[in-house]
């Protein structure tokens, strides 16, 4: 699930101009290769070459507009060579990939495969971009379709189509990718790598649960893992704060009364007046400073609309059995709640869900929800994309490495559903100690649904989405492009050479997607479930006065 944070931020900048192409030698390396020959000898049945093409030095690709989901290309390329391949799946159904191959002089031997967001299909060539500069072949499927992010109408009665999408275009793309890339260079690839995050740290996780040699190491972000709950949990949400006449009703006005609330009584509680929520769980929050003393008004909750808050931070349990169903929203995800909580009805991430994709039924009313939806979805999960496996010992024993991450203001997808995650797989593999020797998470303060912040904490860890967000030239971390800052990196450094990550510093900028506005703020992030501690002296936006601990 992919948030329209993207859509947002790209509305704050102008997309940076492409410079002109420059020739260079790589372009040449690129060139005497680069051709629809080299690939078809070793494209099974049922794949094709749809197009090759060279990209020279500071280039641009991508399809553009049409590609409903990605329509901005990556711009300031390093001279590549870019393929699409098309694959049938089915009788019914086609998935398409795309590949960047960088010159051979620049690449490393590592393949990285880069996730989507929401039910939006189209190749992410823009996400692929950034990978290019560090030296991997970069991979990324289109899910078996072409849509916007919270567009589910084409499941509709289609099967095949969300199989694709729940598992097997990204599967089958990575592994033809990775036979396309050797035949390519003519050598083997070393190391593979996956980054994604939310739909795309699903994909991730399946992936590595189904089939636990395609990748060494990934980087998973605020995973999107429990479809069968996720998205009926999202019907759920919106209804608590439906209908919009009942006094119930949370009105977009009141989020920000109640999040400046949450920061003010929030903030502190980690030890540190910094304007950022570090600690949500340790929060006590009293709603009776913005409890309205009478009639119902601008700058204050009424008892009915407290409720109504405290359903949204709540877990749901059924109402049946009082079994767990799913998390809630952490104190600080206010300012993501227009998604969920601002419409008539509630979000198609799960209205569409339960009519095209669970019940393929688009009359069916939202107002007949009930949780026994989660039941038949459990049952039925159709495309398989649920991600649930907790065994993933197949993918510890042959040396695999994952970094989980999850910003702790996210108003998509809860924040602590990584933590259920994150403590079920503690508990199949007996310890914390013994998670942690292959698999750690890191929570971001202030960070909100994959990438940004409102309160200006350190966001930027060279994650997917999070450099392209800010421009379509950019990549890793803009000014630290080290395996200190960049998790990608501290993940090969892990993978490669055995160095677990004990901390990533994250990085905010002055102005918010503009890092030639200078460093506002870094911090360490720290394996949960140690937190980075203010030293108590110098400036807090300083990394180096914070420690994990």
């Amino acid at each position: 699930m992919k948030a329209l944070l993207f859509t947002f931020a790209y509305a704050l900048h102008s997309v940076a101009a492409t410079s002109l192409p420059v020739h260079s030698d790589s372009d040449e390396s690129v060139q005497a290769t680069c051709s629809s020959s080299t690939f078809t000898k070793v494209l099974p049945q049922g794949a094709s070459i749809e197009k090759v093409a060279t990209v020279p030095q500071n280039g641009q690709y991508g399809e553009g507009a049409a590609d409903l989901n990605y329509p901005y290309n990556p711009t300031g390329l390093p001279a590549l060579c870019a393929v699409t391949v098309k694959v049938v799946s089915s009788n019914e159904s086609s998935y398409r990939f795309g590949l960047f191959l960088p010159s051979s002089s620049q690449w490393t031997g590592r393949l990285l495969a880069i996730g989507n967001g929401g039910f939006g299909g189209g190749i992410n060539w823009l996400d692929m971009g950034p990978g290019t500069h560090l030296g991997f072949a970069t991979v990324s499927t289109d899910t078996g379709h072409n849509s916007a992010t919270a567009d589910v109408t084409w499941a509709l009665n289609n099967e095949d189509t969300k199989s694709d999408w729940g598992w097997r275009a990204m599967h089958g793309s990575v592994q033809l990718a990775k036979t396309l890339t050797q035949a390519y260079y003519g050598a083997s690839i070393k190391y593979s790598y996956y980054s994604g995050c939310s739909t795309g740290g699903r994909q991730g996780l399946k992936e590595i649960q189904t089939s636990p040699d395609t990748f060494d190491g990934a980087l998973i972000g605020a995973a999107a893992w429990y479809t069968s709950h996720l998205n009926n949990y999202v019907v759920q949400l919106g209804m608590y704060n439906l209908p919009v006449t009942d006094p119930k009703h949370i009105p977009l006005a009141l989020f920000s009364v109640l999040g400046a609330e949450v920061i003010r009584q929030c903030d502190g509680v980690d030890g540190v007046a910094d304007g950022i929520v570090s600690s949500p769980e340790l929060c006590n929050f009293d709603y009776t400073p913005i409890r309205c003393k009478g009639s119902a008004s601008s700058n204050c909750l009424t008892d009915a609309q407290i409720v109504t808050a405290k359903k949204i931070y709540n877990d749901w349990y059924s109402s049946v059995d009082g079994r767990w169903l799913a998390n809630g929203l952490t104190y600080s995800s206010e300012d993501q709640w227009s998604l969920y909580l601002n419409g008539t009805a509630p979000h198609a991430f799960g209205v569409e869900y339960v009519q095209n994709f669970l019940l393929n039924d688009p009359n069916w009313d939202w107002r007949t929800f009930n949780e026994s939806l989660v039941t038949f979805a459990e049952q039925h999960d159709p495309g398989n994309p649920t991600a649930d496996q907790v065994n993933i010992s197949p993918f510890k024993n042959r040396g695999g490495k994952i970094i989980m991450y999850h910003g702790q203001s996210d108003g998509v997808v809860p924040t602590r559903i990584s933590e259920t995650y994150y403590n079920r797989t503690i508990d199949y593999f007996g310890s914390l100690q013994s998670t942690q020797d292959f698999f750690r998470l890191f929570l971001i303060p202030g960070m909100q649904h994959c990438a940004l912040t409102t309160v200006g904490a350190p966001w930027n860890i060279g994650a997917t989405f999070q450099p392209t967000t800010m421009a379509t030239n950019l990549w890793s971390v803009p000014g630290f492009q080290d395996k200190q800052h960049d998790a990608l990196l501290a993940l090969v450094d892990w993978v490669e050479n055995g160095n677990a990550v004990k901390q990533i510093v994250a990085t905010s900028w002055n102005s918010l997607i503009n890092p030639n506005s200078g460093v506002h703020a870094q911090r360490p992030l720290c394996p949960w479930p140690q937190k980075a501690k203010y030293s108590g002296a110098g400036s807090v936006n300083d990394a180096k006065n914070w420690a994990c601990a």
